[in-house]
């Protein structure tokens, strides 16, 4: 609203000055300014904007502010205000519920006082409002906004198409600090991070503490070469070590970020994106701070507005989906054993995008256990299928380790398999070994769980991470699966033969069985045939095919 000619010049410039005044003691809550001689006010911008009140100015505002007011609650609401512009009272504390502009009622507390001029006649009435719902998006142990404050004015930006970086920085091994020094130490460490963080940053953007030892920056300001700078320095400081209590300790820093200029997209996808580029940082690249980058098209918003959409398909009965599968064949006989389920997504714009660009994206992802219920589902039903022909046949199916980290993983597995009426021996599910990042005794855990209720388990691309040898020896495992990287060249590098060699004979020392992937021609099979392998995956045999495809092959393979 326009303050118009009535309201005098200077009168607005005391209204301001006293307004700015209150602002500053109302750190945290809604502030507001009446001139009672003119009924003119003052409002907070944020308060303005939450509850969709005409404009910071306005006149009569405690009639408009009604409005907003619970129906049940505005009779309170009115003698309060009367009973102050009649001057029977000096001030009000009221809790009442107001209607914010998507319709939502929250409850605030409201504290006023009236000023009065020289002479004890009342001038001014100003306060502030206190919205009890905002207060649980304040972590209690930093004083920082929290996720859900994090999430709120992400999804303002992205409401308001308003261009910002988002940088998340989290302190490794803090778990490990907890462990020796005591929760309490690791709370203090916590603290003084956060402390710092906002000192650091300034007013250069807003700081949140996010999910266990994670803290998130979003600014409007900072080019993504400034964001390295800062944090950078970050990394030099903690590195170098500070004083908490009596001890003297030194931190390392993980940091992923993203710049959302595009607003096809919502909260929970750009999120999935940051944990996605923050885990690079952590696992692969020592913490260096890494920008999220394109995977799925030329420019990464276009990547991340992608994600969105198979996000959606999720919901909209997993429209976009689809499962092809890829036979697996026995070493020796040739024979078709069982096959692997591989999940694809594709639509009109994109067409098909396979799962390694956007499963690691999705991981974190609250849907994706749906998406990962729904992939087994679809498979054991075309199991049966095949089960009808070939007695002994066997279907894998990829398990991501966002799954196992479910308490009710297990249990989701065993309805699945009831509910269809499908034997649980011919059934293999497959991690991989990104489930390093599990806690070992939860993987364990399910593991044993499983295969004593019969179903197999398989650990997928065996020695292409450093935890390969770990997770066989901790975890018992029916098959390993060397990736085709380790036999690409296998016809003209002996080595590679020998790599083979070594990684079946770790598999025969656990009793596992090894399947190879990538076999292209008979060459191939041919020298892979010298080794104790059980079972081949590859072109030779068949690219991944629909389930038609698949049971006539079954059906002309003399079972």
């Amino acid at each position: 609203m326009k303050i118009d000619k009535k309201y005098p010049r200077e009168r607005k410039r005391r209204l301001d000055s006293l307004f700015e005044a209150f602002s500053i003691i109302g750190e945290d809550t809604y502030v507001y300014l009446c001139d009672m001689m003119y009924d003119c006010s003052r409002w907070s911008k944020n308060l303005v904007d939450v509850f969709g009140l005409p404009s910071e100015y306005m006149y009569e505002a405690g009639a408009i502010w009604e409005e907003h007011i619970h129906p049940e609650d505005r009779k309170t609401y009115r003698d309060g205000i009367d009973a102050i512009f009649s001057g029977k009272v000096k001030g009000h504390d009221m809790q009442y519920r107001a209607r914010k502009k998507d319709g939502v009622y929250d409850v605030c507390t409201c504290r006023g006082i009236v000023i009065t001029d020289e002479y004890g006649q009342p001038e001014y009435f100003g306060g502030s409002i206190r919205n009890h719902s905002e207060q649980s998006h304040i972590d209690n142990l930093t004083g920082l906004r929290n996720q859900y404050g994090f999430f709120e004015d992400v999804e303002s930006c992205i409401s308001n198409k308003t261009e910002i970086r988002i940088c998340v920085v989290g302190i490794g091994k803090l778990t490990e600090l907890n462990e020796v020094y005591g929760y309490g130490f690791g709370n203090a460490v916590l603290q003084r991070f956060g402390r710092f963080m906002v000192d650091h940053v300034g007013n250069r953007g807003g700081t949140y503490r996010l999910d266990g030892s994670k803290f998130a920056v979003i600014t409007q300001t900072q080019t993504e070469k400034e964001i390295r700078k800062t944090y950078e320095d970050l990394r030099k400081y903690f590195r170098k070590g500070i004083q908490i209590e009596d001890r003297f300790i030194s931190l390392e820093l993980n940091s992923g970020a993203l710049a959302l200029n595009e607003f096809n997209t919502d909260t929970q996808t750009v999120y999935s994106c940051l944990n996605f580029a923050y885990d690079e940082s952590k696992l692969s690249k020592h913490g260096d701070l890494v920008e999220f980058e394109d995977n799925l098209a030329g420019r990464h918003m276009r990547n991340i507005e992608t994600l969105h959409m198979i996000r959606n398909s999720i919901s909209r009965a997993y429209s976009g989906f689809y499962l092809l599968y890829q036979p697996i064949i026995e070493a020796v006989s040739g024979r078709i054993t069982g096959a692997e389920a591989l999940l694809r997504w594709k639509n009109d714009e994109y067409g098909v995008i396979p799962p390694d660009e956007f499963i690691p994206l999705l991981e974190r992802d609250p849907k994706f256990p749906a998406l990962g219920e729904w992939i087994l589902r679809t498979a054991v039903k075309t199991a049966k299928k095949m089960l009808a022909i070939m007695p002994d046949f066997v279907i894998n199916v990829n398990i991501s380790y966002a799954q196992l980290e479910q308490a009710d993983f297990t249990d989701s597995v065993w309805t699945v398999l009831n509910e269809l009426e499908y034997p649980p021996e011919h059934l293999c599910l497959e991690i991989t070994e990104r489930c390093r990042l599990l806690d070992m005794d939860l993987l364990r855990n399910a593991v044993v769980t499983l295969r004593a209720g019969g179903v197999k388990v398989a650990l997928d691309d065996f020695g292409t991470g450093f935890s390969s040898v770990g997770l066989v020896k901790n975890i018992p495992i029916d098959t390993i699966k060397i990736d085709r990287s380790f036999i690409q060249n296998i016809e003209e590098d002996e080595k590679e033969g020998c790599l083979v060699n070594s990684f079946t004979e770790v598999a025969v020392l656990f009793g596992a069985n090894v399947c190879v992937e990538g076999i292209e021609n008979a060459n191939m099979r041919d020298l892979l045939n010298k080794y104790d392998v059980k079972s081949f995956q590859g072109y030779f045999y068949s690219r991944p095919i629909e389930k038609e495809e698949l049971l006539k092959m079954i059906k002309g393979s003399g079972k």
